[in-house]
């Protein structure tokens, strides 16, 4: 999803590279009258627009120190929203299969400079033989995490909402022989879901394991989280625990249920609950080692802004959004010890605009509480 990322540009500005849940907070649980005021926050941003429900989950010093569920998890049965409840992440799942990525890296079992299609790449043939299309021999995996390949960005043609019915490989299939770059290889970034689509299958093509298997196993597992799963399309099949989505669409091809989520699994289709997105940042330092996080938060030669499956900001703040009809969400690590997500069960029209309301939401509600010096 592309937004503006106003607030999340100006209230890092105090902070140095690196971005690690472990340095300066200090594991302080807001008073009661700190945890008032966040709470007064939240809820004043939830009756502002129409979504019904929000999960926050907030960290300092490593630790969790704030969990809430406000509004609806459920209008219609009148079930209110707590921090248990599981929620779709968009692509606050892009961070996850990022570091699913750099893991295979560490291991020797991959490098960025890798090529992904073609005799020789790591998906070889399996997706159709060449003559490709121009340039499409050349997308290295670094390519499809910066968001450079060349082309199927996340617009109306983006072939992750549509072509129903296509599993990965016929999608993926169909996509490289009917739709071509619009430019070369690691030229200019076009965000693309179709991208990371593309590395879930490189994760399972270099493991011999199923993409949602091995993050679990992986790396989910190492932070503590069992609840984290690929999320189903149909109302009918959400998971135990999970919350009921409203209103929006993706591009005109439907509402909260009439999407593929399940396909969407690398780019966008776990279900977490915010704790459990707050206890990955906190757990990240002990995932990757630092040469290795360094470079998966390093920023694009062509964009600023984004690194590798990360929104970044030379000031230490890292995050990612996600934004799905039904659905909107938030996880933000900073140098000041501080991570935190933010889980929405809806989405406003103007989507760029709501997660701009939620993002300067979480820095208000941190700064009530002096001790976490946000």
């Amino acid at each position: 999803m592309a937004v503006t990322r106003r607030s999340l540009l100006a209230t890092g500005g105090a902070m140095g590279l690196g971005g690690l849940c472990t340095a300066q907070a200090h594991a302080v649980e807001p008073t009661a009258g700190e945890r008032a005021a966040m709470d007064g926050v939240a809820q004043a941003v939830l009756d502002k627009f129409s979504v019904p429900g929000l999960s926050i989950a907030i960290a300092a010093g490593g630790m969790l120190a704030y969990t809430q569920g406000f509004g609806f998890a459920d209008r219609e049965r009148g079930e209110k929203a707590a921090p248990p409840h599981l929620f779709r992440i968009a692509s606050v799942s892009k961070p996850i299969t990022s570091t699913a990525i750099f893991t295979l890296i560490e291991r020797g079992k991959l490098k960025l400079t890798d090529r992904v299609f073609g005799p020789g790449a790591v998906l070889g043939t399996d997706y159709g033989a060449p003559p490709y299309k121009a340039g499409i021999d050349q997308i290295t995996v670094d390519h499809l995490l910066t968001h450079t390949s060349g082309g199927w960005p996340n617009d109306i043609t983006d072939p992750m909402f549509s072509l129903a019915g296509k599993n990965h490989r016929e999608l993926i299939t169909w996509v490289l022989a009917n739709q071509k770059a619009d430019h070369p290889p690691g030229e200019k970034y076009a965000y693309s879901n179709f991208g990371f689509c593309v590395l879930g299958r490189v994760i399972e093509k270099v493991t011999g394991e199923r993409y949602q298997g091995f993050v679990q196993s992986q790396i989910l597992a190492h932070c503590g989280i069992s609840d984290m799963r690929i999320a189903g399309n149909a109302r009918e099949q959400r998971a135990p625990g999970e919350v009921t989505y409203y209103g929006g669409s993706n591009y005109g091809f439907g509402g909260a249920y009439s999407i593929d989520v399940t396909r969407m699994d690398s780019h966008g289709g776990w279900i977490a609950s915010a704790a459990s997105l707050v206890r990955f940042l906190i757990a990240l330092p002990s995932l990757l080692r630092p040469e290795t996080l360094r470079q998966m938060l390093t920023p694009s030669p062509v964009q600023p802004t984004y690194a590798r499956g990360w929104r970044v900001n030379g000031k230490g703040t890292h995050w990612h959004t996600g934004s799905l009809a039904g659905t909107t969400t938030l996880m933000v690590r900073t140098l000041g010890g501080l991570c935190w997500a933010v889980l929405a069960n809806g989405r406003e029209r103007g989507a760029g605009s709501y997660t701009e309301a939620i993002d300067r939401m979480m820095w208000d509600m941190v700064r009530k509480v002096p001790a976490w010096r946000a």
